[in-house]
């Protein structure tokens, strides 16, 4: 793989294999590198390795089939209140889940982001299957796993869609 970039897909079936501490930290490390607004950092992370949660987030989140079997889930959570570029925190947290997308790429890893906020149904239920306090906004669960499943990297370059200078 020469760039984990254009290597990095969607991937939502796992071995049985479990996704190391230093992987997860590897992860972890790579989602808090990315870039922030004024450099808040404005988010916050719940593991998730228990069998028995992985198996009750699809109960909220319609499209998270995949985590019964994944040995893993990070979910990124968004820290809005009190800081002083609070409107960003969402742009933020993409950083961060991109982050840990590309950096399961580079450990071998397969990843899917599973998209939580702004659907208030899935934010409240995210909210209390893992206990995240009230002013916490779930932003996304990332399953993360080894692959079960390969896919070819997908050329998704469109040059018709790039404007220089102006529209």
């Amino acid at each position: 793989m020469d760039d984990p970039v254009l290597a990095r897909r969607s991937i939502r079936a796992y071995t049985d294999e479990s996704v190391s501490e230093e992987q997860v930290e590897r992860l972890l490390r790579a989602a808090m590198a990315a870039p922030s607004a004024g450099n808040q950092q404005p988010w916050g992370f719940v593991v998730v390795t228990d069998r028995a949660t992985l198996s009750a987030i699809p109960s909220v989140h319609p499209y998270a089939r995949m985590l019964p079997q994944a040995p893993l889930a990070i979910v990124v959570c968004g820290l809005g209140g009190g800081r002083r570029w609070p409107q960003f925190w969402d742009q933020d947290c993409s950083a961060a889940v991109e982050n840990i997308l590309i950096e399961a790429v580079l450990l071998g890893l397969g990843a899917v982001w599973l998209g939580v906020h702004p659907l208030e149904e899935r934010v409240q239920g995210v909210r209390r299957l893992l206990d995240i306090p009230d002013d916490v906004v779930p932003f996304a669960v990332v399953a993360v796993g080894h692959p079960a499943e390969t896919k070819e990297p997908a050329d998704r370059y469109e040059p018709e869609r790039v404007h220089r200078e102006r529209w």
